[in-house]
């Protein structure tokens, strides 16, 4: 058995234009942003504390200085990973403090 299956010669498909914006999508790059700010200001803390316990001999006990010492890189490296995400982010969807 057969078929013979036609097509119109002519299809009228009308324009589509997508609309890209999502209403959630703001408050997404509201709350990222507070999470890489707070990240970020965590992590300055963090090296203005490593960085004044290893200058300042008195500042800090020994414990401290000793923890300083092992963990002033991982602390650059953190510090280097936020600030490039952040600058990511920045970049593509503008970084936004909700201020």
């Amino acid at each position: 058995m057969r078929y013979l299956l036609t097509a119109p010669a002519a299809v009228d498909i009308p324009d589509i234009e997508p609309d890209f914006s999502a209403p959630f999508f703001a408050g997404f790059q509201v709350v990222a942003s507070y999470i890489l700010a707070g990240a970020m200001i965590v992590v300055l803390i963090m090296l203005i504390i490593a960085g004044a316990s290893l200058a300042f001999r008195g500042l800090a006990s020994d414990r401290m200085r000793t923890w300083a010492g092992e963990n002033i890189l991982w602390i650059f490296i953190a510090a280097a990973v936020l600030g490039a995400a952040s600058g990511l982010f920045q970049w593509f969807v503008n970084f936004d403090f909700g201020f």
